[in-house]
């Protein structure tokens, strides 16, 4: 709770009791300034209470701007993670073909041969 929260709900029951006063003592005068109060006081806590709401918007979309920023951080930690464990694999698999490619030199060497001429075959001109 504020001060203008507060002073507001202060300033409206003084109003009520001025008006109360006024009424019972026969006076328009207390009367219309108690009911000029309570509006002023109504007022003045409904804008208190905007104020603290104002606030606590504020402190929440702070809190959702972090939690944003910690989630993203641990979405980009995890794509980096899987990222590298994909180059890892890679590696690895490039080095088994290549150690199988050493190992049987002649299959790979056709296999490159056939390769090869069906590319030249497939991207000829046609006459």
């Amino acid at each position: 709770m504020n001060r203008d929260r507060v002073e507001g709900g202060i300033r409206h029951l003084r109003g009520r009791a001025k008006t109360a006063v006024g009424a019972v003592a026969g006076r328009p005068l207390p009367q219309v300034e108690g009911a000029i109060d309570q509006v002023a006081g109504a007022a003045q806590y409904a804008y208190g209470q905007a104020r603290e709401t104002a606030r606590d918007l504020r402190r929440d979309g702070a809190h959702l701007v972090a939690e944003a920023g910690r989630r993203g951080r641990d979405v980009a930690e995890d794509l980096e993670e899987r990222g590298q464990r994909y180059r890892n694999e890679a590696v690895h698999r490039g080095r088994a073909v290549a150690r199988r490619a050493e190992d049987n030199k002649t299959a790979t060497l056709l296999l490159v041969a056939a390769a090869a001429f069906s590319l030249g075959w497939l991207t000829r001109r046609a006459r």
